[in-house]
């Protein structure tokens, strides 16, 4: 019976989370070109893989990936993609020039996600090799005490 319910709360989270996938806020403005001459290289100038230990149901949680421009044509970051609706994703609204620094952010919303949370954002971009870059952050949500 235990494990019974427990298998049922582990589902309905799955599905509340994508329940809230319609909610989320997709950002991005910019197409990606098709042409592989106007590709680039882009360095994470942190850690793409955080954790970020434990924080209080409620409390929303900003992050920043902070990255560089290191190839020799404009950086163009198409979209990003958050792996759940907890989370809002920013980026910039203009291509980022060679040798030059840009900043993604999100917002992690903690209400209703108690426990271990492994979320990732999926970073579109004019990249050599893959055209799809990923970021993620862990953190573990401790319900409210009333």
């Amino acid at each position: 019976m235990r494990n019974a319910i427990l298998a049922l709360f582990v589902v309905s989270f799955l599905f509340s989370c994508r329940e809230n996938d319609s909610k989320q806020k997709v950002s991005g403005s910019m197409q990606l070109p098709k042409d592989s001459s106007l590709f680039t290289k882009i360095t994470w100038l942190d850690s793409t893989s955080r954790d970020y230990g434990t924080i209080p149901e409620g409390q929303k949680l900003e992050v920043a990936y902070r990255f560089l421009n290191s190839g020799d044509k404009p950086l163009i970051i198409a979209r990003v993609q958050p792996s759940c609706g907890c989370t809002i994703a920013e980026q910039p609204d203009e291509p980022i020039m060679p040798g030059k620094e840009g900043i993604i952010k999100a917002s992690f919303n903690s209400e209703g996600r108690i426990g271990i949370n492994h979320k990732k954002l999926y970073v579109f971009a004019n990249t050599k090799g893959s055209q799809s870059n990923e970021v993620q952050f862990n953190v573990v949500v401790q319900k409210k005490k009333w």
